[in-house]
């Protein structure tokens, strides 16, 4: 992701963490359809999620403006995914996802900005780190 970053316009810092949230796996965990990053992944790899009603199985898939990421009908009943549901009004969304939990849909608004990744990292550091 740091090679992708640093090809990309603007801030390389910056641009890798919209690569990172814009996985799958972190999009679903932002959605409130999974109670944690692991959760998330394990959920994509087993093929619950569909992207623009088709079934994705890749975590790293990156999502774009635009995209409708869902859940499988079967998918809706699972226990795990409903705890999550119930719990993520709690923790709040992003801004940049509309969120639809009574049909179990999300839609990318936009890409995140900086500010709109709330990770307490220092992405400098891991640009400098990388680019030795």
């Amino acid at each position: 992701y740091y090679f992708m970053a640093e090809k990309k316009k603007g801030v390389t810092g910056s641009n890798l963490l919209q690569l990172l949230e814009r996985r799958l796996d972190s999009v679903a965990y932002r959605l409130g359809f999974a109670s944690n990053r692991r959760q998330a992944r394990q959920l994509v790899t087993h093929g619950h999620f569909t992207v623009n009603d088709k079934r994705v199985t890749i975590p790293s898939y990156l999502v774009s403006p635009g995209d409708v990421i869902g859940l499988k009908e079967t998918s809706k009943k699972l226990v795990p995914i409903q705890d999550s549901v119930a719990k993520a009004e709690h923790r709040g969304f992003p801004t940049w996802v509309e969120v639809d939990l009574s049909n179990f849909k999300g839609k990318i608004l936009h890409l995140p900005s900086r500010e709109e990744i709330p990770l307490p990292v220092q992405e400098q550091l891991i640009i400098e780190l990388y680019s030795k």
